[in-house]
């Protein structure tokens, strides 16, 4: 018999704190959303107030008398800066002290003046569903058939169309509204919302929805084209969707002429109805980017400027610091060591969201000059042959963070420069050299590719064999594979997808 027993092992684990887990969650949020989530601490913890640094830094001091162990020291120091996620105590001129970062870049006084403030936009209109439920108030609809028009309309994505079946429907509407109807009952009440504008809303699928549209343009002014145009994606969808025109040219016995003229007919239509309506309020705030840099020139040289336009100053309560003074003297009862216990966890909380906006901030300005410093060329011209390859890992060297700290900051970051605006992500690119042994970036092998494939005979395209060739040619020996790759990233379909006549 195997005995079994017990045994004791010696393992290393890391172990994130609070104020670690807080700053991460900071680095991630872009401004916009920091706003937010400043807005939200400051109601839940009324020991956070707005106002000055000054007034925090006393009240920290104070803090400070009555918790000791805030802040832990593991008692290490190699005399290096480590990244903030590893080591809450971050200290940011040291951290920069070994670089070239100019002082200027690090300096109070060059941050965005007053009058530099950028407001947010406030757009007004109606939402999409919202005209949608206007328009079942010009049918014949009865209450109740209303009532489960406006359901059905919660139903649409945010595309417009409406991908449950009726079956579907019906069993959703019984057991959320407990409403029974049959299926001919919904799909009269769906039928009548697909008349609604814009046309091709509420459509099961994209050959429903353009036919729809073909629709309402035969019955505004019917021409051959269009009459054409809804015989081919009526009858040969599938055909058409894959290119194969002689075929359906020859189907229908008609001339090139009139099936090019088909095939126009067919490119004006909208393939998402829902982005036909420009009163939706949350399709164009979607669209609204704050940027979280800005990048500006003083003296020749170019620095970095964090946006802290609407994002306030905060500190510790001076009222709740006098208030835990004041019990720390009274008597040791059960109630004083509960109200201790309270406002001391509620002070502890506020200084350590303080710290950890200060630490995202410091990471995100770290982050961005590195950025800056390894593309300057590009900031300087706007050329996008400028950028120089880059990944993740190169930022991660030059800062001294971690990859997945560097990957937090450039993801959902915007930086504005003198030639519009840029995701972080943006500058970020593999590398490969040339024929000359010069490095390039894969986003400048992308452009040349996308201007050889934008240059060709549509109506015979250059295969993926015949792109190697010209591209070697240019001066980059890539591999098939590779063209395939890049086409597919840049949504550049095979040869026999791009292929038109005429």
């Amino acid at each position: 018999m195997q005995k079994v027993g017990l045994q004791q092992s010696l393992t290393q684990t890391t172990k994130l704190t609070p104020t670690q887990i807080q700053v991460i969650r900071m680095i991630e949020l872009p401004s916009i959303e920091l706003c937010q989530r400043i807005n939200e601490e400051l109601q839940e913890n009324p020991a956070l107030e707005e106002g000055h640094e000054e007034e925090y830094t006393a009240q920290s001091e104070t803090l400070d008398e009555f918790d000791d162990s805030y802040m832990p020291d593991d008692g290490y120091d190699d005399g290096r800066q480590r990244d903030p996620l590893q080591n809450d105590e971050f200290n940011y001129e040291q951290y920069v002290s070994d670089d070239e970062t100019p002082s200027y870049m690090l300096q109070q006084q060059y941050s965005p003046s007053d009058n530099d403030q950028r407001e947010v936009p406030i757009i007004g209109g109606s939402s999409l569903i919202e005209d949608l439920k206007s328009q079942i108030y010009l049918t014949k609809m009865t209450k109740p058939q209303r009532h489960v028009a406006k359901w059905v309309l919660g139903n649409i994505d945010d595309d417009g169309y409406l991908r449950r079946t009726i079956e579907q429907l019906v069993d959703d509407l019984m057991f959320q509204e407990q409403i029974q109807i049959t299926d001919e009952e919904m799909q009269e009440i769906v039928d009548q919302i697909k008349k609604f504008d814009p046309p091709g809303i509420a459509s099961a699928n994209l050959q429903e929805c353009l036919l729809r549209q073909l629709e309402v343009k035969i019955e505004e002014e019917p021409t051959e084209g269009r009459e054409l145009a809804y015989k081919i994606l009526s009858g040969f969808f599938d055909a058409f969707s894959k290119h194969h025109f002689d075929k359906i040219i020859q189907r229908l016995e008609c001339s090139e002429e009139l099936f090019q003229s088909a095939v126009q007919e067919i490119l004006k239509l909208n393939q998402k109805p829902a982005n036909a309506f420009t009163g939706n309020v949350y399709e164009t705030q979607r669209e609204t980017i704050i940027p979280d840099f800005t990048i500006e020139e003083r003296e020749e040289e170019l620095y970095v400027v964090l946006n802290t336009g609407d994002i306030p100053e905060l500190h510790v309560s001076r009222e709740y610091s006098d208030m835990l003074e004041e019990y720390t003297k009274m008597p040791k009862t059960k109630e004083s060591r509960e109200a201790t216990t309270f406002i001391k966890q509620r002070l502890e909380s506020a200084r350590m969201f303080i710290d950890a906006i200060r630490q995202r901030n410091e990471t995100l300005m770290k982050t961005m000059t590195a950025i800056l410093r390894a593309q300057y060329d590009f900031f300087l011209d706007g050329e996008e042959s400028s950028l120089k390859p880059m990944v993740l890992q190169d930022i991660a060297d030059r800062t001294g963070y971690d990859v997945s700290t560097i990957s937090r900051v450039s993801n959902s970051k915007y930086v504005q420069t003198r030639f519009g605006i840029y995701p972080l992500k943006y500058f970020f690119s593999e590398g490969m050299r040339n024929a000359e042994g010069d490095e390039i970036s894969t986003r400048e092998i992308k452009k040349i590719l996308q201007e050889v494939i934008g240059k060709e005979d549509k109506q015979s395209p250059l295969t993926d064999e015949q792109l190697v060739d010209i591209m070697g040619q240019h001066g980059y020996p890539i591999a098939r594979r590779t063209i395939a790759k890049y086409r597919d990233q840049m949504g550049i379909p095979v040869a026999r997808m791009r292929k038109t006549i005429l």
